[in-house]
């Protein structure tokens, strides 16, 4: 089973993370930020992951440590999960429409971790949640899993349509690196590992 559950307890957070590789999109989000609920329900149906989250932070003094952290906590789940990664496409990328915003997503679960965040979406608020920590976000995820990872807005001016094109288009491009190939046995690299 390609399944983990990892939790982290910290004196500003508490997270738990359930993950299932092989789901149908089902989640269970709770972190206490609305609009972050939101797109990681998206995240998880693109996905097809079945992800329960529950967390706990520091929302009286902002949303970063919760945000952050989660995208720490997925990560390791996501690596836990992934194992050694045998028989995987590997790689995975999207085109994700929302509305006027297209972002598009390229990934390697390589163990090479990188972000490039090429998303320009202006200051401010959408919810609870503050524009700049999707990047702290998907930054985290990255670099706990060992994901490649590059977002890059083609266009869009509402920040939700902007954001939420980003969520569902790393969703949509994790879920197709993420599927198994049986073409092949073993790990999907002339190197013979990752």
């Amino acid at each position: 089973m390609r399944e983990a559950c990892v939790e982290r307890k910290t004196k500003e957070t508490e997270i738990r993370v359930r993950l299932n590789l092989d789901g149908t999109g089902e989640s269970h989000i709770k972190t206490g930020i609305g609009f972050f609920d939101h797109m990681l329900t998206a995240f998880a149906r693109f996905a097809y992951l079945n992800l329960s989250i529950e967390a706990k932070g520091d929302l009286e003094v902002d949303a970063h440590h919760t945000i952050e952290d989660c995208g720490i906590v997925m990560g390791q789940a996501l690596r836990e999960a992934c194992g050694e990664k045998v028989g995987i496409e590997r790689l995975g990328e999207a085109l994700l429409p929302m509305d006027e915003a297209l972002v598009q997503v390229a990934l390697d679960l390589s163990n090479r971790p990188f972000l490039v965040w090429e998303v320009d979406c202006s200051d401010g608020m959408v919810g609870e949640f503050p524009v700049e920590m999707a990047e702290e976000f998907f930054r985290a995820l990255a670099v706990h899993s060992g994901l490649t990872l590059h977002v890059i807005k083609l266009s869009g001016k509402n920040r939700h349509h902007i954001l939420e094109a980003a969520f569902k288009g790393v969703g949509r491009a994790l879920g197709l690196a993420l599927r198994q190939n049986n073409r092949y046995s073993g790990i999907l690299s002339t190197k013979g590992v990752l």
